[in-house]
């Protein structure tokens, strides 16, 4: 006779415990994500506008702009245009400064006021722009740039683009050291920490790594020393992966692949995830649109016609499972 009662409560019941059940799961599954935030860095614009990209769903981006751009009308105007476009989608910009000639060993190395009087215009420009994050000198000890020869000056350049940012922005970020994990590194790393004053090395809180090297030979081994070097001089320093990916061609020890560039990119993940509690917070893929097996360097997501290649499909099965 009451077993319809019974029915009823127990349904009630059974109703509410699921509710609770799904709206604890709720903030449970967001907090199951990895907390690394993926990005992508390239320099062409044409990627905001190719289905394949905005199917990804990436939020940040990593563009670098030469270090004189303010006096180039062509590089100031093609970033403006780069940073506008990404703006517009509520992209989050990385603004890393870095040569005016990529050729190896031939950019001359600026002085600290000429570095000064630009990087303070450009600042203010971007910052006008939306830009919110700067990088001080993109892979400061590769022979590609005119740091790679001068640490200290690479510390004096943290300097002046801490002051220019964070003078007029607390909230904004400034990578203070980007290096490339080669042979070599920790030495540069010391040169740059003693350069700098201990109010500086504390202020020295986000440092840039492209490690490459140990994402395609599948080896951890520059990635953990630049991370114990930098935790020597500041123990808060947190870490960016600014530049890594999965390689589809390089010289002769790389020919092209865009199946080996996959299974790098899987490894480029389990590195992040590895040192994730050491202090690795984001990640940025290079890059989108591949140069092709003809070019000398190729690491894209998308073949040069923008068709999405192996490592693509891998990154998007991969992306729901990090922060963006």
């Amino acid at each position: 006779m009451h077993r319809p009662q019974t029915s009823v409560l127990t349904g009630g019941l059974l109703l509410a415990a699921l509710t609770f059940i799904a709206a604890v799961g709720r903030p449970a599954a967001a907090e199951a994500r990895i907390p690394i935030r993926v990005g992508i860095g390239d320099q062409q614009i044409s990627m905001f506008d190719q289905s394949a990209f905005q199917r990804a769903k990436f939020r940040r981006v990593r563009y670098f702009i030469a270090w004189n751009a303010m006096d180039d009308d062509s590089a100031r105007l093609a970033a403006r245009a780069y940073v506008k476009r990404a703006r517009e989608d509520h992209f989050q910009v990385l603004l890393h400064v870095s040569s005016d000639d990529l050729r190896i060993k031939k950019a001359k190395l600026p002085s600290v006021s000429a570095y000064r009087h630009q990087i303070r215009r450009l600042v203010a420009y971007f910052r006008d722009l939306g830009v919110r994050e700067f990088g001080t000198w993109n892979e400061a000890n590769h022979a590609s740039q005119p740091t790679y020869r001068s640490p200290t000056r690479a510390a004096d350049f943290f300097r002046e683009m801490y002051r220019a940012v964070k003078g007029h922005c607390r909230t904004c970020a400034v990578v203070a050291l980007d290096v490339l994990d080669q042979r070599g590194v920790e030495r540069y790393m010391r040169s740059f920490y003693r350069h700098l004053s201990a109010t500086y090395r504390r202020r020295a809180t986000v440092v840039g790594i492209h490690n490459y090297g140990d994402v395609n030979r599948k080896r951890t081994t520059f990635t953990r020393s630049i991370i114990r070097q930098a935790h020597h001089y500041n123990r808060h320093t947190r870490f960016w992966l600014t530049e890594t990916g999965g390689i589809v061609k390089f010289g002769r020890d790389f020919p092209c692949s865009t199946s080996r560039a996959k299974s790098r990119l899987q490894w480029m993940f389990s590195l992040a995830r590895r040192y994730r509690t050491s202090g690795i917070e984001r990640l940025y893929i290079y890059n989108w649109t591949g140069a092709g097996c003809d070019a000398r360097f190729d690491a894209g997501l998308t073949s040069p016609h923008g068709t999405p290649r192996a490592g693509y499909r891998y990154v998007r099965r991969a992306l729901p499972n990090y922060l963006r």
